[in-house]
């Protein structure tokens, strides 16, 4: 027998060698910070078959990164607006990649066969994707203003006035357009100051201030680098939406969508839409 004057949590630590312990009692676990009992408790498959769990996990994570996509892109606008534009980079940056990751996401669901979706689609009613909340407040945080879309959470007031606060302030593009007026640019009024809930119009002045960026950006490195962030953004937010497209019409073909959409169609006209617009078309002016 010896004496044993360890603290309790000292005596609670294996060692496992290499001076590396185990603490088997812990003040906060693993499963504690990051509140997993509520989180694996919310994958709820309404049917009996297999499939469904992958379903309901790819959205869930999805709207977990849609989350943190909001997080990021809503402090870069504040920082724009500051005219911090560093840590604006990093943001942008880091949104760029979670998009990777939900582009990554279609590739697992691409998985999942027409008869083993259809063998559940009866559970999902008239739930969509077209109904996330998230995703529409990140669009009109982007930019695609359409007070119609919020429409489709009128019976949610929470979400609905949280959609329409975004819809009714500057979008990203807003704040960047009114940074590069702040730098000396000569952008029309009807740009920098208008009703932010509308779909915002292409304006010659805002892709000549482009031009110039680009062509002189040894002079403008910030606002150059700013706009090839941007350009990162929509990038991959146009690769997302093709791949959620390439994914629907591969698993449903072109039957119309659980929310009354039409599904494939649909999804093909959104990738016609522009956040950025004078970021695409000053590349064929250059």
């Amino acid at each position: 027998m010896h004496d044993d004057n360890s603290t309790p949590r000292e005596r609670s630590a294996v060692d496992l060698g290499n001076e590396q312990q185990v603490h088997w009692d812990p003040t906060m676990s693993y499963g504690e910070y990051l509140d997993l009992a509520p989180l694996l408790a919310c994958q709820n498959p309404i049917s009996d078959q297999h499939d469904e769990m992958l379903f309901v996990i790819i959205h869930q994570v999805s709207e977990l990164w849609l989350k943190q996509c909001l997080h990021e892109a809503h402090a870069a606008a504040r920082a724009i607006s500051a005219d911090e534009l560093r840590p604006a980079f990093k943001m942008l940056t880091r949104v760029a990649r979670i998009q990777a990751q939900m582009i990554n996401a279609w590739e697992v669901l691409a998985t999942m066969t027409p008869s083993d979706y259809l063998a559940f689609r009866d559970s999902l009613g008239q739930s969509s994707g077209f109904q996330s909340y998230q995703y529409r407040e990140l669009e009109f945080l982007l930019g695609n203003k359409h007070p119609r879309l919020a429409e489709a959470h009128r019976r949610h007031p929470a979400h609905y006035q949280r959609l329409h606060e975004v819809l009714d302030a500057p979008s990203l593009y807003d704040v960047c357009l009114q940074l590069l007026a702040r730098r000396g640019f000569e952008l029309p009024e009807a740009t920098l100051q208008r009703d932010w809930s509308t779909p915002y119009t292409p304006s010659p002045e805002v892709e000549a201030a482009w031009s110039t960026i680009y062509r002189h950006a040894e002079r403008y490195w910030d606002l150059y680098e700013l706009a090839e962030k941007l350009i990162d953004t929509e990038y991959n937010f146009h690769k997302w939406r093709f791949s959620h497209m390439k994914t629907v019409e591969r698993i449903i073909g072109q039957r119309s969508g659980t929310g009354g959409t039409s599904g494939v169609a649909y999804l093909e006209k959104a990738l016609a839409l522009r956040f950025f617009p004078e970021l695409w078309s000053v590349r064929g002016e250059l």
